[in-house]
C-alpha cells in the first residue's frame, strides 16, 4: 500500500481530538484574570474560522496575512489557514508601513487577519492602501470600510467540524526573512519540511514529558514552532504578549512553567533585574535560547542565578533546526563548547563550503551549508535567489563556521557582516566575545562602517551594566589587549540600548545605516 503523505493540519487536529479536556492556551487579559482554551474549544474554534474564511470568499491557494501578537486567536487564524488550503504569511509586529505593503503584495494577500486592539492604525494605513481585499478583525474598530469581526463571525458561524483540506505539496507558508540585509524575502515552506520541523523538536529537544510552555518570544517566528511540539505531548501553552522580566518571572512562578524560549537580550534583562533575587524557578527545567549568540561570562552568570536548564538552538528562516547544544553539554568551562551553537539535530547534515563549493581544509573556517527535510522549498517567485541558496543541493545559510572532529559547529560570523578593514577581514563576533568578557558591558554590538582611510572601520555599539563607569578608551584597551590593533575597535559608542529587530535579534543595519543616538533608551522586547 502506498504511504500517503500526512499535513500539519492532520497532525494539528490529531493533536487536539487527543486531550479534549486539557488546557491548550492560558494566558493573562492584563487585569491579573486568567483565561484558558481547552483544546475541544480550540478544536472547535479551528472548525468555525475555516467557515468564516470560507463565507468570505477565501478558496485553496489564496494567501492570507495574519498582524497579531501572541494571542491564541494568533495560532488558531494561522491553523484555520492552513487547514483551508490557504497561504500564511505573518506581517512583522514592528514592521514599516512599507515593508507590510510589500509583504502583502508578494505574498498576494487577499485577507488580513489583524488583532485591532494592537493594530489598529496600522490596519487603517494598510486599508487606505487597498492591499488586501478582506479585513478580519480581532476585535471591534472602525476601520473606515468593510470589516469582518472575526471573533463575532465566528461565534455566529455556528458548529463546524475542522477539516483538513491541505495538500502535502501546498506552499502553506511564507516565511519573510527579517530585511536586516535587505529586502525580505518569502521562504516558501510546504507540509513536509514543517512537519520535519515538528518531529526534529520532538527527537532533539529535551521537552519535559507535559510541557507548561512560556511563549513570550513573537510565536509568529521561532516561539511559534514549539506550539504543535508541545500539544502533541498533552501540554499547555502560556501566551504572553510582551516581555518583561517581572513578568516573565512572576508567569514562571505562578503557572508552573517548566519551558521557555528567550533570545540572549531576555537572558540579560533577567539578569540585570533585582525581580530575580527571590523568585521561584524550581519548575523551571528548559530555557532554550538562541537567534543571537550568548556570551559566555552572560551564561555562567545565568546557570549559577537561574539554574542549570539552558540549551541553545541554531537555525534560520530558511531551516530549522540545524543544530542543538543540550543542557548536560552546557556543564564544565570548556570555551569551544559554550560558545559553539551545538551539533547537527539527528534530521540535518553540515558540511563548511568555501566560495567554489568545495570543503574546505580542515581547522579552516567556511560557510555552514545544510542538508535536511526541514530546509525551504524555494525563496517566493525569486528563481536566480533561490538558485544561488541552494546550489548543489545544499542551502547556504551565509553563516561562516569551524566544525571540529566531533561534528561540533562554532559560528565565526555571517558572511554579510564580515568587516574588511584595512585589507584584512575581522569577524565582528571575535570583537564582541571580548567585549562582553569585560565585567562592565551588558550588551555589544560590533560591525563596520566606511572609512576612507581603512576600507571599513571596525566600530562598536555598547550598552553597559547598571552602575558600571566603563568609557569608550577603556574598552578600546581591552580589546587591544587580548586581540590586538586589528580588532580593536576604532570608535566605541556607549549607548543605554541597541536597536532590535522584530524577533529580537541586534539590528545592524540600523547601527550602520544611521548616527547612533547616545540617549537612545534600554532596548524593551515589544512584540
Amino acid at each position: 500500500m502506498k504511504h500517503q503523505a500526512t499535513t500539519v493540519g492532520e497532525t494539528a487536529l490529531a493533536a487536539l481530538r487527543r486531550h479534549p479536556d486539557r488546557t491548550a492556551f492560558s494566558w493573562s487579559d492584563g487585569t491579573g484574570l486568567s483565561n484558558t482554551a481547552t483544546y475541544a474549544q480550540c478544536l472547535d474554534a479551528i472548525g468555525r474560522t475555516q467557515a468564516v474564511f470560507a463565507s468570505a470568499g477565501l478558496v485553496r491557494g489564496d494567501g492570507i496575512a495574519v498582524l497579531a501578537g501572541n494571542t491564541v486567536d494568533t495560532w488558531l487564524s494561522a491553523m484555520a489557514a492552513w487547514c483551508s488550503g490557504l497561504r500564511l504569511t505573518y506581517l512583522h509586529p514592528r514592521g514599516s508601513l512599507a515593508d507590510h505593503l510589500h509583504q502583502l503584495g508578494d505574498a498576494r494577500a487577499r485577507a488580513l487577519v489583524v488583532d485591532v486592539a494592537a493594530f489598529a492604525d496600522r490596519a487603517a494605513e494598510i486599508r487606505a492602501a487597498t492591499a488586501v481585499e478582506h479585513m478580519l478583525a480581532l476585535g471591534n474598530a472602525d476601520l473606515d470600510g468593510p470589516t469582518i469581526d472575526l471573533r463575532a463571525a465566528r461565534k455566529s458561524a455556528g458548529a463546524h467540524s475542522a477539516a483538513d483540506l491541505g495538500r502535502v505539496d501546498d506552499v502553506l507558508w511564507l516565511n519573510y526573512t527579517g530585511g536586516t540585509t535587505g529586502r525580505p524575502k518569502g521562504v516558501a515552506y510546504r507540509h513536509a519540511s514543517v512537519l520535519n520541523q515538528t518531529r526534529s523538536i520532538l527527537a532533539d529537544f529535551e521537552l519535559p514529558a507535559t510541557p507548561r510552555y512560556l511563549a513570550v518570544a513573537p510565536i509568529t517566528h521561532v516561539a511559534g514552532t514549539k506550539i504543535l511540539p508541545v500539544l502533541h505531548r498533552g501540554g499547555t501553552v502560556h501566551l504572553m504578549d510582551r516581555f518583561t522580566p517581572g513578568g516573565v518571572l512572576s508567569a514562571i512562578e505562578r503557572e508552573r512553567i517548566n519551558m521557555t524560549l528567550l533570545v540572549p537580550t531576555m537572558v540579560y534583562d533577567l539578569l540585570d533585574s533585582p525581580e530575580l533575587e527571590g523568585a521561584d524557578l524550581s519548575s523551571l527545567e528548559l530555557a532554550l535560547y538562541g537567534a543571537a549568540p550568548m556570551a559566555p561570562r552572560r551564561l555562567a552568570e545565568a546557570h549559577e542565578r537561574i539554574g542549570r536548564v539552558f540549551a541553545q538552538l541554531y537555525g534560520q528562516s530558511e531551516c530549522y533546526p540545524i543544530s542543538y547544544l543540550a543542557r548536560a553539554e552546557h556543564v564544565g568551562e570548556d570555551p569551544d563548547v559554550l560558545a559553539s551553537c551545538g551539533f547537527p539535530v539527528h534530521a540535518a547534515q553540515v558540511r563548511l563550503l568555501d566560495e567554489s563549493g568545495a570543503d574546505v581544509p580542515a581547522d579552516e573556517p567556511g560557510e555552514i551549508c545544510v542538508r535536511s527535510a526541514s530546509v525551504m522549498s524555494e525563496y517566493w517567485e525569486q528563481p536566480e535567489q533561490t538558485e544561488a541558496a541552494l546550489a548543489g543541493g545544499w542551502l547556504h545559510t551565509g553563516d561562516i563556521g569551524r566544525v571540529d572532529d566531533r561534528g561540533l559547529i562554532r559560528i565565526v560570523d555571517r558572511k554579510k557582516d564580515l568587516v574588511v578593514t584595512g585589507g584584512f577581514n575581522v569577524f565582528p563576533r571575535e570583537v564582541e566575545d571580548v567585549l562582553a568578557s569585560h565585567p562592565d558591558v551588558g550588551a555589544v554590538a560590533v560591525y563596520g562602517l566606511p572609512d576612507e582611510h581603512w576600507g571599513e572601520a571596525v566600530t562598536a555599539t555598547v550598552v553597559l551594566r547598571a552602575g558600571a563607569t566603563a568609557t569608550a578608551d577603556d574598552l578600546r584597551s581591552w580589546v587591544r589587549g587580548r586581540k590586538g590593533g586589528l580588532h580593536t575597535p576604532k570608535q566605541v559608542f556607549v549607548v543605554d540600548g541597541l536597536p532590535m529587530t522584530a524577533v529580537g535579534k541586534i539590528d545592524k543595519k540600523s547601527l550602520r545605516d544611521g548616527p547612533v543616538d547616545r540617549g537612545a533608551s534600554r532596548a524593551r522586547h515589544q512584540f
